[in-house]
Order: C-alpha cells, then sequence, then structure tokens
C-alpha cells in the first residue's frame, strides 16, 4: 500500500510578496511625508556637517525635480517650483524621520541648464553643485532627474562623470525619468533600455506624478538606501 503525504505549503507563490510589497511602500510613503525644512544655504560653507544618510535630487531645470520631490513627500509646496527657472539659487535641506528624530536629509539642489541666468551665475553654480556632489561627506545617494522626451543631455552627462568615482565606491545612484505619462508604452520601454545603458552603474525608473507611477517604487529604494540594516521597516513606521 502506498501512503502519500500533502506537501508543505509554499512560501513562493505569485501572490505571496504582494501585500509585503504594498506594506513596504505604504511605510516609506510614510516616512517620506515626515520632510520639514531644515535650512537653506547659498554656498556649500553655509550646510551644517551632518552625520545622517543625505539624498540629492538634480536635473536640469523643468525636469520636474520639485513635482517629483513633492510627490514623493505627499506635500504640494515642500519644494518650490518656481515660473522661471533658475530662480532660485539655493541648497535646500529637508529632514526626515519619524517623533522628532532625523534620520535622514533630502537635498533639493538648484536646476541646472537655464537659460535667463547669466553665465558666470550657470558656472558658479555648476562649480558648487560639483564640489557638493564631491565633497559632502555624508552623502549616500543621488537621483538625477530627466525628461525622457529629450533624454540624458550634455549637462547630465558632464554630472555623471563628476560622480562616477563616487558611484565606484559606493554612492548610490538612480535616475527618474519623470514625465512617463507623456509617453507610449513602446517610447517608455525603449528609452528605460537606452538609459539603462547610460546610468553606468545607477539604476533607473519610470515616473509620473500624474498617474502615480514609479512612486511607490522610487520611496522603496529611498528607504532602502538609507535603512540599509533594516530589511523589513517596523510597523510603526508608518504610524
Amino acid at each position: 500500500m502506498t501512503t502519500t503525504s500533502n506537501p508543505p505549503p509554499s512560501s513562493g507563490s505569485a501572490t505571496a510578496p504582494a501585500p509585503d510589497e504594498k506594506t513596504q511602500a505604504t511605510i516609506a510613503l510614510g516616512w517620506l511625508h515626515t520632510a520639514k525644512f531644515l535650512t537653506t544655504a547659498p554656498e556649500l560653507h553655509f550646510l551644517p556637517p551632518l552625520e545622517v544618510p543625505e539624498i540629492a535630487f538634480v536635473g536640469r531645470s523643468n525636469a520636474g525635480k520639485s513635482t517629483c520631490i513633492n510627490t514623493l513627500t505627499q506635500q504640494k509646496q515642500l519644494a518650490y517650483a518656481s515660473k522661471k527657472p533658475g530662480r532660485t539659487q539655493h541648497i535646500n535641506l529637508f529632514s526626515l524621520g519619524k517623533q522628532g528624530i532625523t534620520d535622514a536629509i533630502l537635498t533639493d539642489l538648484p536646476g541646472y541648464g537655464y537659460a535667463a541666468v547669466p553665465k558666470h551665475d550657470k558656472i558658479r553654480w555648476q562649480q558648487v553643485m560639483a564640489n557638493y556632489l564631491v565633497t559632502r561627506k555624508n552623502l549616500t545617494g543621488i537621483v538625477l532627474l530627466c525628461d525622457p522626451r529629450h533624454g540624458l543631455t550634455e549637462l547630465d552627462e558632464i554630472l555623471l562623470d563628476v560622480i562616477r568615482p563616487r558611484v565606484q565606491e559606493g554612492l548610490k545612484f538612480l535616475i527618474v525619468l519623470t514625465k512617463a505619462d507623456k509617453l507610449t508604452r513602446s517610447e517608455a520601454a525603449k528609452v528605460l533600455s537606452i538609459t539603462k545603458l547610460q546610468a553606468g552603474g545607477g539604476e533607473v525608473m519610470l515616473f509620473s506624478a500624474t498617474k502615480r507611477k514609479g512612486v511607490d517604487d522610487v520611496a522603496k529604494l529611498l528607504w532602502k538606501w538609507t535603512h540599509p540594516q533594516t530589511t523589513t521597516p517596523a510597523p510603526d513606521a508608518a504610524t
């Protein structure tokens, strides 16, 4: 007589990871929602020395940087979006953390490539940003915002060259292709593939504030960057 035994429940079913992924996104977004203005600085030496992980958002003017930050933090006016690109030329820091304890910093760097600003101001700010990206000790990751309809520009490529040595040393790097709702599915797939080849070891994600595409994925990645010792966020982190 042959006996059979029921196999143990499988933990690898296709639907099993979904709740965990959703929970992680909820917690990461709840954490980002704690963002508060910390300080602003016209030059590097005005920035406070900090020990917590810092993530810098950079990109050309009109690439959707402010919209991306405001969408991730679920705050309409946290990052200032000027109607005149290049008008705001300060480094703005925002603190993140529950219960008044700062555990990370978001840095909003001025948009570059704006045509309405005098050439000497452009050069000065390119130097300030380059120095920040090279010398900021607690800089953990960089998010480069890019309009996928135009692709990476010459200034974006210059920025990639500036940060490449630090990326090779372990600095995290993400290219966010904003305004993805403006692309067809085939266009999005093509630009995603091309940008991944250009990223030089960094990650690439499509993002749309209008359609909320990529919002959860970017939020989870930023959490992962700043909490490397935490594989699964604590449940009370989202409260």
